[in-house]
């Protein structure tokens, strides 16, 4: 494998987890629990989209086979996509998301932080960015878990069970291939098995504040570094991609 092509494949991923993530946090526009958190949610889903746009539109030029962004977030299919799998679930109920939310916001914090030192100008510039922007997605997920660990026990024991869930997709997030080798080796990305164990501080102190435990290391789910995904992509694929699907040749 080429540094280019690492380097498309690595970038892609970056923008197909920004966007999948986007697009499930989209669904709670106007559904939110109060109208704050609804806005909040759907500011997210904004900042994530716009990294996705960011980072696809950098793999197209990285491919330079003449495909844009669009056509990498419209007109790929699911076997091409290269999100984690935990991106994909379905958002469940407000702890759920919240859930899912804390444990992907503390991964980018310490990914993008790292990247923003990346030897690749482009990638360092969308990270320092994404930096500022999930800073603020941590701190929303964090008082999240705290007021519903630390609240009643029905809502303590609903995203106690959300973590317990969710748990077994973490691991995939610091999996790694000749991919993450070769973009560690030309400076453009960490070590992702320097940042487990940031990540994992982060999220023990939020659980243990929160009165929660942090769920035991049992069987984890991978399959997306080679394009094996959960049965729900297929479905967020159908809803995100049936409009340009559908007129192909609309000028937006």
């Amino acid at each position: 494998m080429t540094k280019q092509e690492a380097l498309f494949n690595y970038t892609l991923r970056l923008g197909d987890n920004a966007l999948i993530l986007g697009h499930r946090l989209s669904e709670w526009s106007s559904k939110g629990p109060l109208l704050e958190e609804d806005i909040a949610m759907t500011n997210m889903a904004l900042d994530l989209i716009g990294r996705a746009d960011a980072l696809l539109r950098y793999a197209s030029q990285v491919e330079a086979k003449g495909r844009t962004e669009d056509d990498l977030a419209y007109k790929r299919g699911e076997r091409q996509f290269l999100c984690n799998l935990i991106m994909q679930l379905p958002n469940g109920d407000f702890g759920f998301t919240i859930a899912r939310q804390l444990i992907v916001s503390a991964f980018d914090l310490c990914l993008y932080e790292e990247l923003a030192q990346s030897k690749d100008e482009t990638i360092a510039g969308i990270a320092a960015k994404a930096v500022k922007e999930v800073k603020y997605h941590l701190k929303f997920s964090t008082d999240w878990t705290l007021r519903l660990g630390d609240g009643t026990e029905e809502s303590h024991n609903r995203i106690q069970k959300s973590f317990d869930d969710i748990w077994m997709f973490t691991a995939e997030l610091f999996e790694t291939n000749e991919v993450d080798a070769i973009m560690v080796k030309e400076g453009i990305a960490p070590d992702y098995n320097n940042l487990k164990a940031r990540w994992k501080k982060i999220i023990t102190e939020v659980l243990l504040e929160a009165t929660l435990k942090v769920p035991a290391d049992a069987y984890m789910q991978t399959g997306s570094r080679k394009g094996v995904h959960t049965e729900y992509l297929g479905y967020i694929l159908a809803e995100l991609q049936y409009l340009p699907r559908a007129y192909p040749d609309a000028k937006w």
